[in-house]
């Protein structure tokens, strides 16, 4: 079957998901990243002219920060023309379909769309729908794929820890319903970590996680025990209701991250989270802002893989 991201030639033509993207493309994305980082850190002028004339069309239909910013930074830094859809005004809140919203930003010259949804596929069902010169990259659809954030986390890991094939990596929380998760799981194995492990309650994973090929561990204190790296995901407020979980202070006692638990993992451990942190619930102030948290590094780098992301599409070089 073939690969929807991928053009005839094998190249990267949407990116959807880190599933079944090669690693050889992984990388690239990842070694062009590095070369972005130092548009913001070495240069008065925080641009370069990849995306000169191309228009870029933010479609969010999800609320967000971290993840629209970066991307409207990103592609400003790579000279882009930006459009930002408030679908709160748009056709779309009067019943307007998705297909029909995107083929009347592609009669407006639409290049790229970075599409966020709340239901899985919906970036996929775009990408289909497009001609072979536009190209769509999700930004979270469902609980299905974020595939820049795995791809800035795995930027991040690479960063402080220089390689994967030795690593030794955990994911903490809400797997179940982590987009963010899934994504992080298939990028980690395809860049060759060899051992991933999630912790979490089994009311907060997916049935056969295991298939992911991953290590499930239910309590902490043998989830953290010597790993190098720490990915804490963030549990939404209105899944502490309920069958799922008791109440916010019984997960944060088993399964925040706390200076006591982080201390079982490995000296120089990184800790991560993809953002908004709920501090007390997943992870105590005093790790988020210790000497071992890597979150604020990881938004920095999120605008570089981004940049990555965008020019890889538009073929530039």
């Amino acid at each position: 079957m073939n690969n929807p991201q991928l053009n005839k030639n094998g190249e990267l033509q949407h990116l959807l998901s880190t599933e079944g993207l090669p690693a050889p493309i992984l990388r690239n994305i990842l070694d062009r990243a590095a070369s972005f980082v130092n548009v913001a850190e070495g240069r008065e002028i925080k641009k370069v002219p990849l995306l000169h004339g191309k228009s870029v069309f933010n479609i969010f239909f999800e609320n967000s920060t971290r993840t629209r910013t970066t991307f409207e930074i990103a592609a400003k830094r790579l000279s882009a023309d930006v459009v930002n859809l408030n679908i709160g005004s748009s056709s779309a809140s009067k019943g307007e379909t998705l297909l029909d919203t995107v083929d009347n930003l592609c009669a407006m010259h639409a290049d790229m769309f970075v599409v966020r949804h709340s239901q899985s596929g919906a970036a996929h069902l775009i990408a289909r729908h497009v001609a072979p010169e536009i190209h769509v990259i999700n930004a979270g659809d469902g609980r299905h794929a974020h595939p820049t954030q795995a791809l800035l986390d795995m930027f991040t890991i690479r960063h402080y820890k220089r390689e994967f094939h030795n690593l030794r990596v955990a994911i903490v929380g809400d797997i179940l319903h982590s987009r963010v998760a899934r994504s992080q799981i298939h990028a980690l194995t395809t860049l060759g970590v060899p051992e991933v492990r999630v912790i979490a309650p089994q009311t907060l994973l997916p049935a056969n996680v295991e298939k992911l090929g991953v290590q499930v561990y239910h309590d902490m204190l043998h989830g953290l025990r010597d790993v190098d790296v720490v990915m804490m995901l963030r549990l939404q407020n209105e899944r502490m209701q309920g069958a799922a979980l008791p109440s916010a202070q019984e997960y944060f006692k088993y399964y925040g991250l706390t200076q006591e638990k982080l201390a079982l993992a490995k000296d120089d451990a990184i800790v991560m989270h993809p953002g908004p942190m709920n501090r007390g619930v997943e992870i105590d102030s005093s790790v988020a802002d210790g000497s071992h948290s890597v979150i604020l590094p990881q938004v920095t780098f999120g605008i570089a893989v981004r940049m990555a992301v965008m020019s890889t599409l538009a073929g530039a070089q």
